[in-house]
């Protein structure tokens, strides 16, 4: 988001689900504040935006897809709860599905904190597990 503009919670919390299931992770990257901080079911806690630009290099060689379809959004202020669906599949064949929260705050049009829960089985392809290739 530009500066000097106004830019809503709703706003923001739409383009990181369009960005992410477009691919586009750099541009996600950039919905982050520098000091961002996240707290991430598989990742553990990250801060920066850079740190977090680092770590997302490496996702296009985790998934051959990845989809996360928001299905209600609860917005108050500068915090956001999102309900969404992954559906994603491994390059080896593996596939994803499980339900996800996402908490967000939003200050001056970007993200500083973010955080998701869900369940972590379903990602057992991904994490590499004896039992994930689903």
């Amino acid at each position: 988001m530009r500066k000097g503009t106004v830019v809503d919670t709703r706003e923001v919390v739409t383009s990181y689900y369009q960005l992410a299931n477009a691919g586009d992770w750099d541009a996600w990257c950039d919905l982050f504040a520098v000091d961002q901080v996240m707290d991430e079911q598989l990742a553990g806690h990250v801060e920066g935006r850079e740190t977090l630009r680092e770590m997302m290099k490496g996702f296009p060689e985790m998934y051959a897809s990845f989809q996360n379809v928001p299905a209600h959004f609860v917005v108050d202020g500068e915090q956001a709860a999102v309900v969404s669906r992954i559906t994603a599949e491994t390059p080896a064949g593996g596939r994803v599905e499980a339900n996800v929260v996402n908490y967000f705050q939003v200050v001056d049009g970007l993200i500083t904190y973010m955080a998701n829960f869900h369940d972590t089985v379903p990602f057992r392809a991904v994490l590499g597990s004896p039992d994930g290739a689903s």
